[in-house]
């Protein structure tokens, strides 16, 4: 690739091991430390800008707690420390992917989901490193950008949620914008362009602002008579972009090669395991496999099925060897879609591994 996409990611400060997998570098722990959350600002003390001053000069040096206990304004206290555990798995664990998975198989997560985002991210950019599908790009936004659905003309639109509000609030015009929206000042209002072959390119001028939707709408299937069936592909459906995705995510974090495609529904007597790529999935598809009534309300929140497949069945639990697993990709009651990644490392029925 020529153009880095998602330049706040930092990825031009990580370096790639024998694995391929990222290792973190003192630039980008310095990245980490000028989020807003750490920044200095006219009202922090002076122990907050001495330490502030300290890590930027040594992102690895180990700070004491009475180096902590010196600042006075508790939720930067609160900041750093979330901030020092973070470097601290990093470290541990070589890389950012190792950390990634480290922090999941290590049970509950004492790190707030906007550093589990930022780790995600910078691994999938990594794993996008050498694509240049703008569908796949825009799927790969949602495993760390967190949805608003909503329909217009017939689609199923994917679009980012903080941009998406952020253009409710300033028009797309900043904070002058901002304060004419407040004032109910006439203002013209940036739009969101959903992505399709026409307007691919467009992506690569969008850099990481996150300004595309995409059509989450499956194949469609006309019926001709005679038990004949006919589908029109949708060829750059954000569905089949998202399959893709998730297809390289497994490979690159557990080795594992498998297929994703997307499923209408689930027609299977076999049905044997299943899983969601986010919480309110996960939740519909117990209850279904368990045969629990569903309200109709909830079931229409469900967005796609996926059906992944092992290219190697004996990498699966003896038990289900073979046997296909079904994802799930489902919004809440507010049309909002978080994917949850982690899931397909931690709920794969995966054979025992030496």
């Amino acid at each position: 690739m020529t153009l880095d996409f998602w330049p706040a990611c930092g990825f031009g400060e990580l370096q790639r091991d024998a694995r391929g997998w990222l290792v973190p570098s003192d630039d980008w722990l310095r990245r980490l430390l000028s989020r807003p959350e750490l920044a200095v600002v006219e009202e922090s003390c002076r122990a907050e800008k001495a330490l502030h001053r300290g890590l930027q000069d040594a992102p690895r040096r180990q700070v004491p707690e009475r180096e902590l206990a010196a600042v006075k304004d508790a939720d930067a206290r609160d900041n750093y420390r979330v901030f020092l555990r973070l470097r601290d798995a990093l470290l541990a664990a070589g890389t950012v992917e190792a950390c990634y998975v480290r922090l999941f198989q290590a049970g509950p997560i004492d790190l707030p989901p906007l550093f589990i985002d930022l780790l995600a991210m910078a691994i999938v950019r990594n794993l996008l490193d050498d694509c240049d599908d703008a569908f796949e790009l825009r799927a790969g936004e949602m495993l760390f950008r967190p949805q608003r659905i909503s329909t217009q003309d017939g689609q199923l639109l994917a679009g980012d949620q903080e941009t998406l509000d952020q253009l409710a609030q300033t028009g797309g015009y900043g904070e002058l914008g901002r304060l004419l929206v407040q004032a109910q000042a006439g203002l013209p209002t940036v739009q969101m362009q959903v992505l399709a072959e026409d307007s691919a390119a467009s992506y690569w001028q969008a850099g990481d602002r996150f300004m595309h939707l995409l059509d989450l709408r499956h194949e469609v299937t006309q019926d001709l008579g005679h038990g004949l069936q006919f589908k029109l592909a949708r060829s750059r459906s954000g569905l089949k972009a998202l399959s893709r995705v998730l297809e390289k995510w497994v490979l690159h974090l557990l080795g594992t090669p498998v297929t994703i495609r997307p499923e209408a529904k689930i027609d299977d007597a076999q049905w044997r395991w299943h899983l969601g790529l986010d919480a309110q999935a996960s939740a519909l598809l117990n209850d279904l496999y368990e045969g629990r009534e569903v309200d109709p309300e909830r079931l229409q929140r469900l967005l796609s099925l996926f059906r992944l497949e092992f290219a190697n069945p004996a990498e699966m639990r003896a038990d289900v060897a073979g046997k296909p697993v079904y994802l799930g990709l489902a919004m809440n009651e507010d049309g909002l879609l978080r994917i949850k990644p982690q899931n397909l490392l931690l709920n794969l029925p995966l054979a025992a591994r030496c």
